[in-house]
């Protein structure tokens, strides 16, 4: 079995497990969770998150409190295969509008750059590595922006999407944290 094979399958088994994960309504205990690592943020500090889509975790409440505290809050928006992600201001009143793989993204939005990236994804291990869909849109994002400023990655999931390995490659970036319904986790 070669890496893209064994990258496939675990994609396969943490929509399964993401899946069975979110049926139970964990939600707000993850949001929790969120917000008590967020809280951390100073006030001039951009967090990027994300709308979610399928069965992923909602940041959407973390995400609201984060703007009326008065930091920057912004999501993803995909400009093109191959390319990193630019990130969209967004406060509970943007405008949204469908962006691609169905993820809405801010009509009119201002283009800032995170010091905080909150991250979806369907698996994740405990060396720090996080399996996404497959694009590479957030591992490109990462390595670029790390090359002009710091910045904390941050997968965010349901804890039974924790793996014992994650299949990587060298372009795989390694996160921060990932913050889960039970806690944070810190590499």
């Amino acid at each position: 079995m070669d890496i893209q094979d064994m990258k496939q399958a675990c994609r396969r088994a943490g929509f399964a497990n993401r899946k069975e994960a979110h049926s139970m309504g964990l939600d707000k205990e993850a949001n929790g969770q969120l917000l008590s690592f967020l809280k951390q943020a100073e006030p001039d500090q951009v967090i990027a998150a994300y709308m979610p889509i399928r069965t992923e975790v909602s940041p959407l409440p973390a995400m609201a409190k984060m703007v009326a505290r008065g930091n920057r809050v912004c999501v993803p928006v995909i400009l093109g295969e191959g390319q990193p992600l630019e990130f969209h201001e967004w406060t509970p009143d943007t405008e949204m509008v469908d962006g691609m793989f169905g993820a809405a993204i801010p009509k009119n939005g201002t283009a800032l750059l995170p010091d905080i990236i909150v991250t979806p994804l369907l698996a994740f291990d405990l060396a720090g590595y996080r399996m996404g869909y497959g694009g590479g849109f957030y591992d490109r994002t990462f390595e670029k922006l790390s090359e002009t400023k710091k910045v904390l990655a941050i997968g965010y999931a349901y804890s039974d999407q924790e793996v014992m390995v994650v299949p990587r490659e060298e372009t795989d970036y390694k996160l921060n944290a990932v913050i889960t319904e039970k806690g944070i986790i810190t590499f």
